[in-house]
């Protein structure tokens, strides 16, 4: 059930996450995220995720009505001017269309390796602290088919809004495991004969194209300014890098990322 309202201001109790969306933290120990832009509100209205509510200009009403009509829970809909959801961010928004989900229940690592074929091909993320390069690195998961994301404790959150739409909604696709202790997560992942091999820039071992990446895998990203941990590097049972010139130190990991997850499937026979 659609229930659609007008308003002229965001006094409304229900319309505090919209009031706040610039506390993303705050959101995210409730368990709701903000997806923003049309595409993103599009993907997360066709996706299993929960949601709350939408906030939209009458304009973009029409169109909309069919996804969310289609949805299955009770479902509020806000009708602002443009004006007023400008307030929100302090500057003209393009399209403004947002609207309120749930983060998904907590999944286990084990519960992903059950459900997933194999050859396994996971992706691994340690103290990435950009949400824009988190959703990057998210949205290149799905398009290289990355059965899940492990996200370490000293991440930043895949749901922080700035994350969800960098990621262009690929978020909704993807299992993610999150607050992890991710050294000892990857010994895990390497007990079950998993291999873990970290992108690191000054391997002194083998190229990306010299590692062997066909098998069970979980490729392994660092951080933006530092790289990977000492104890998340050491949990690495291989370190390759992608061959660059002497005056390039290192990609940025999302395009890290897409160079490693390519190639991952280009040995699959996937490219």
């Amino acid at each position: 059930m659609v229930r659609i309202q007008s308003i002229d201001s965001f006094d409304r109790p229900d319309l505090q996450p919209y009031r706040t969306m610039r506390r993303q933290m705050d959101q995210r120990q409730q368990g709701i995220f903000v997806a923003e832009g049309e595409k993103v509100v599009r993907r997360l209205l066709a996706s299993r995720l929960p949601v709350v509510s939408v906030l939209l200009p009458q304009k973009w009403l029409p169109e909309l009505e069919p996804f969310l009509e289609a949805r299955g829970e009770t479902l509020q809909v806000f009708v602002a001017e443009k004006s007023l959801l400008e307030t929100l961010t302090g500057f003209s928004m393009y399209q403004g269309l947002l609207a309120i989900g749930k983060v998904p229940p907590p999944v286990s690592l084990r519960e992903v390796l059950a459900s997933s074929e194999r050859p396994y091909l996971l992706a691994a993320v340690d103290g990435l602290s950009s949400a824009e390069n988190l959703g990057a690195l998210v949205r290149n998961c799905v398009a290289f088919g990355a059965q899940a994301l492990l996200v370490g404790q000293s991440c930043t959150s895949p749901y922080l809004r700035r994350a969800v739409r960098s990621s262009m909604g690929a978020v909704f696709d993807l299992r993610i495991i999150e607050q992890l202790p991710l050294a000892e997560s990857l010994r895990e992942l390497r007990a079950q004969g998993i291999r873990c091999v970290a992108a690191h820039p000054h391997a002194s071992g083998r190229t990306l194209s010299q590692a062997p990446l066909s098998g069970d895998l979980c490729l392994v990203f660092g951080s933006e300014g530092y790289g990977l941990a000492p104890a998340t590097l050491a949990a690495c049972e291989d370190a390759v890098a992608i061959p660059m010139p002497p005056n390039v130190d290192s990609l940025n990991v999302a395009n890290a990322a897409a160079v490693f997850l390519y190639e991952a499937n280009r040995q699959r026979g996937r490219m």
